[in-house]
């Protein structure tokens, strides 16, 4: 009750003109519509001229679809009786998808459970593998990314409370950590399927010790690679981190204070970065490298996954009006 309050007050204020402390400046650009007719567009990934569209679906019978739009067709595309890859649910009893990133050096594509434990493979020929297990909490939105080298980065939340422990060893659970976790993974062929994430130390924190170590950290929900070996991971309270090669930690920039979860983060070859403020906010920010934060695209109905392409154009999904939408960046 209080939260639709306070959401109706926010909407009475805009209405009159009246702009919460805090809140970024406005740069925002007329956005095209690009695609409609998707049911509830999660997530998005450029593939050359072509946008790939992460879906639930409709009908609610497999874990994922997947939609191809080109980007130089006409618009706007109603995908809603064109062709899909459709993904069942795993035998055992998987859960929906809801991250995705594509391998640059490839057309693969990396799948996330959403809330889940697994990362899937979608090969260019179609084939689906089991890729990697072992993760503890994998969230929807950008918890998965490429760095520039084709390294995977994966956001994950250590959380065993929800697990049975062993009888008599009950006390030992309880030690575990529990926390964020970044891990960054080598796409060795060499290796055999599935990865066990579980045994791969993390990129951060270095140091996990007990269940302590992690209570002060950050809740984390999205990542994005910058140049010279940097990440960028967005909190849930939108503080927006920056990981430096050395290991070094530190808060890079704030967006405006609210709730966000299953958000998207993208950044440009220039170190600018694309947020999506998801059902909560229903914008989209850019934040500059030296941490300024503006409002490009306001009033979405629950913006979920973004893309940018080489010529600089932003792909914003409107989850809540089932389409996809297009904007030229400055």
């Amino acid at each position: 009750m209080m939260n639709a309050f306070l959401l109706s007050l926010g909407l009475v204020l805009v209405a009159l003109g009246v702009t919460p402390a805090g809140t970024p400046a406005r740069a925002e650009a007329p956005a095209d519509v690009l695609a409609i007719g998707v049911p509830r567009p999660l997530q998005l990934a450029v593939d050359g001229r072509v946008l790939l569209v992460l879906s639930p679906g409709l009908r609610g019978d497999s874990a994922g679809e997947i939609y191809r739009v080109p980007l130089d067709g006409e618009a706007p595309l109603d995908l809603g009786g064109q062709p899909r890859i459709h993904i069942p649910f795993a035998a055992d009893g998987g859960t929906t998808l809801g991250s995705l990133a594509l391998d640059p050096g490839s057309d693969t594509l990396y799948l996330g459970e959403e809330n889940g434990k697994r990362l899937w493979r979608l090969g260019g020929d179609g084939h689906l593998a089991l890729y990697a297990t072992g993760l503890r909490r994998l969230q929807g939105g950008s918890t998965l990314a490429f760095d520039a080298t084709g390294r995977l980065l994966v956001v994950d939340y250590a959380d065993r409370s929800d697990e049975r422990a062993t009888p008599g060893l009950e006390q030992l659970r309880d030690d575990d950590y529990r926390g964020p976790l970044v891990f960054r993974i080598e796409l060795d062929p060499g290796f055999a399927l599935p990865r066990r994430v579980a045994n791969l130390l993390p990129l951060w924190p270095r140091a996990v010790r007990g269940r302590a170590s992690g209570g002060l950290l950050p809740y984390l929900v999205a990542v994005a690679p910058l140049p010279r070996n940097e990440v960028l991971l967005l909190s849930s309270t939108g503080e927006i981190y920056r990981l430096s090669s050395d290991g070094a930690f530190s808060v890079f920039a704030r967006l405006p204070r609210g709730q966000y979860n299953r958000i998207n983060m993208v950044a440009g070859s220039d170190g600018t970065v694309y947020v999506s403020g998801g059902f909560f906010s229903g914008a989209v920010f850019r934040v500059t490298p030296d941490g300024t934060v503006t409002t490009v695209a306001s009033g979405l109905v629950d913006p979920e996954g973004i893309a940018l392409d080489a010529r600089g154009v932003l792909y914003i999904a409107e989850s809540g009006q089932h389409r996809i939408l297009k904007i030229r960046t400055p």
